[in-house]
């Protein structure tokens, strides 16, 4: 694995992702995920693999349905960085458009039924 620096659009939240996008990419066909059409990198252990840099004021933060799910995004140029999915938690899962150095359009990523939990 790989660790990726990554921000959002604006650059007020910066962050560090140990992560394999290229093994480890899903997309999720959930009501939120099917409208925001990101592709997400697993990160396995965020207390070891996720360090958030900056603009830990500027993270906004969204939930529904169960309010299980957290997904966080920068509240002034509002790009979707990271959350952590229902399905576990303790899981984080972050916007692999917003690692340096990768294309999202290069991974092939699995599908994560969320459709089935709304």
């Amino acid at each position: 694995m790989t660790t990726y620096r990554g921000s959002c659009h604006c650059g007020r939240v910066t962050f560090e992702a140990r992560t394999d996008p290229f093994t480890r990419s899903v997309v999720c066909n959930c009501s939120l995920c099917r409208r925001r059409g990101a592709v997400m990198a697993t990160i396995a252990d965020p207390e070891t693999d996720f360090r958030l840099l900056t603009g830990e004021d500027a993270i906004g933060e969204y939930r529904f349905h169960t309010r299980t799910a957290r997904h966080y995004f920068c509240r002034y140029c509002g790009i979707y960085t990271h959350h952590r999915p229902r399905s576990d938690p303790s899981m984080l899962r972050v916007n692999a458009a917003c690692l340096e150095g990768v294309d999202p359009s290069a991974l092939e990523p699995a599908l994560v039924d969320g459709r089935s939990l709304d």
